[in-house]
């Protein structure tokens, strides 16, 4: 049952790292693009601890995961104040928008 648990969790940080990829991606928002970095650092959160459970030190693997919590936290509030200048100055949160080089 150990053995099929393991599975599911790396099914999940999978999951949870392609959503993550594919909204960074695919988005033309840079609000939805802070949302897919959120979305894939919980499943490096998720690695993390998957990876102490499977060494048989999960306190270094809770430990690592909450110091991501906190960086990951200051990241996404800094990255969220910037897109609010960056739509006050520019008026768009498209990032194709944000470039003032001419072709």
């Amino acid at each position: 049952m150990d053995y099929l648990n393991g599975i599911v969790v790396a099914l999940t940080i999978l999951g949870l790292v392609g959503i993550g990829i594919y909204a960074i991606i695919v988005s033309r928002n840079l609000i939805k693009v802070v949302v897919g970095l959120q979305i894939m650092v919980k499943g490096v959160l998720l690695a993390f601890v998957l990876a102490g459970r499977a060494s048989g030190n999960i306190g270094l693997g809770q430990s690592l995961a909450l110091t991501v919590i906190v960086v990951d936290t200051i990241v996404a509030v800094v990255a969220l104040a910037l897109t609010v200048q960056v739509r006050r100055r520019f008026g768009s949160l498209d990032p194709q928008d944000l470039t003032t080089l001419r072709r």
